[in-house]
């Protein structure tokens, strides 16, 4: 088949790391930038052509409607209020597209643009990047019930993305992983805010209800002295500590003594009991504590997702489950609609 051509469409902080990671990909060739700065786009297509024999080619766009001319698929890194225009116009032309999260900013805009990709065929990936972090692709083996979820996504202010509210903006990470995670209906929302800098919330924390009884505590900031991307996962087998920025993992196991045999956790050079917390003794059972930290393996996340859109291009459909549809995408949405319509009750 032959690789797709893609167009970035946007070229400013993350816009620019888009072109530079599709620049290496083998699998796709990037043809246009386009920024309604003409000349931001002109200085990356210059910084480009430095670094990459194979970005000399690459065209800039005077408009939109040249940046699609030769592409067959599009990744929309603008401003999140513009998302809708650019993309509506990018999948009635015939594009697939990688549009950066949120999808929208709001419900209906984002169910056009599904309605709009379902009846032309095309296809809609929303850059949910954290479901690509290697911390999280490492837990993909443990079987995963959680039942209590802590997440706390922390930033310096960075005016560049102050057009919507931290919701929106960081929190919408960690309100997809855990609906990802947990895979169970939200039934109950509440939550709290403060604008500080900006008309919108730049704090917040919402605490999600789910119909299977678990619970997630999602505290996200942009005002904060220090960045923090981290989420705890409770369960009644385990604990498990993630550390998004870092990329690494913490797991602890609990299990029946009687069980440790049939487990072979006592074989396993990765797992050590956990002597700081010792043993449980709960009844009739006594239980042990035992820690792992698995081995994360090395890779990009935007890299990872866009190899992924590449290959959902090529073969008309997505063929994993780690990519985000523009369905999960708009409920992740709904629920930062609540948390904020929340927030702004009197």
């Amino acid at each position: 088949m032959t690789p797709p051509r893609i167009a970035v469409i946007g070229t400013g902080h993350l816009g620019a790391i888009h072109a530079r990671l599709w620049l290496q990909q083998d699998a796709s060739e990037l043809v246009a930038l386009y920024d309604a700065d003409i000349e931001r786009s002109q200085a990356l297509a210059s910084t480009l052509a430095q670094e990459f024999p194979n970005a000399k080619s690459v065209c800039v766009a005077q408009s939109l409607a040249e940046a699609l001319t030769e592409a067959d698929a599009v990744t929309i890194a603008t401003p999140t209020s513009t998302h809708f225009a650019i993309a509506e116009v990018c999948l009635q032309a015939g594009k697939h597209c990688f549009i950066e999260k949120p999808i929208t900013t709001n419900v209906e805009e984002g169910e056009r643009l599904a309605e709009i990709a379902q009846k032309r065929g095309l296809i809609i990936h929303v850059g949910h990047v954290e479901r690509f972090n290697p911390a999280l692709t490492a837990i993909d083996t443990q079987r995963l019930q959680p039942l209590f979820i802590e997440a706390h996504r922390l930033a310096q202010f960075k005016p560049r993305a102050t057009d919507v509210s931290v919701i929106l903006d960081l929190m919408i990470h960690d309100i997809d992983v855990a609906l990802w995670l947990v895979k169970s209906p939200v039934v109950e929302v509440h939550a709290n805010g403060v604008a500080v800098l900006t008309d919108t919330p730049d704090i917040a924390n919402a605490r999600l209800r789910f119909e299977n009884g678990c619970v997630a505590n999602l505290t996200a900031s942009r005002i904060s002295a220090k960045s923090m991307r981290k989420m705890r996962i409770f369960q009644r087998d385990a604990y498990l500590s993630l550390d998004f920025a870092a990329n690494s993992v913490e797991m602890f196991h609990i299990t029946d003594d009687e069980q440790v045999p049939t487990t072979g956790m006592e074989q396993r050079p990765d797992i050590v009991p956990a002597m700081m917390l010792g043993n449980i003794d709960a009844g009739e059972h006594k239980r042990s504590i035992w820690y792992e930290q698995p081995t994360i393996a090395k890779g990009n996340a935007i890299s990872e997702e866009q190899r992924i859109f590449a290959m959902a291009v090529q073969a008309g459909a997505m063929h994993t489950f780690r990519a985000t549809s523009a369905g999960e995408a708009l409920e992740a949405l709904r629920i930062a609609e609540v948390i904020t319509a929340q927030m702004l009750r009197p």
